[in-house]
């Protein structure tokens, strides 16, 4: 199992277009993937699930992932979360 925590840097947050481009990128892998702020935990894989959380830019969020890509996977998520939209 593989865990980091990032701070967003996308400037809208995770809104409707940048979650659905979160699920594309986490869905690209076989390992389960989560993602937590405060006490919600998401797969990562879910744009409904990745809704609930309402993440905005400058919140801190932990990227999990269990699997045989685990650490390729948190380390696509971060990169996409970290990169200056």
């Amino acid at each position: 199992m593989v865990t980091d925590t990032v701070t967003i840097r996308i400037s809208s947050g995770l809104e409707t277009r940048p979650i659905a481009m979160l699920v594309q990128v986490a869905s690209q892998y076989r390992s389960t993937i989560y993602l937590e702020s405060g006490t919600k935990r998401v797969n990562a894989k879910s744009i409904m699930g990745m809704m609930t959380l309402g993440l905005d830019n400058g919140e801190p969020v932990t990227i999990t992932a269990e699997g045989t890509d685990e650490q390729n996977a948190v380390d696509s998520i971060k990169e996409y979360l970290t990169q200056d939209q």
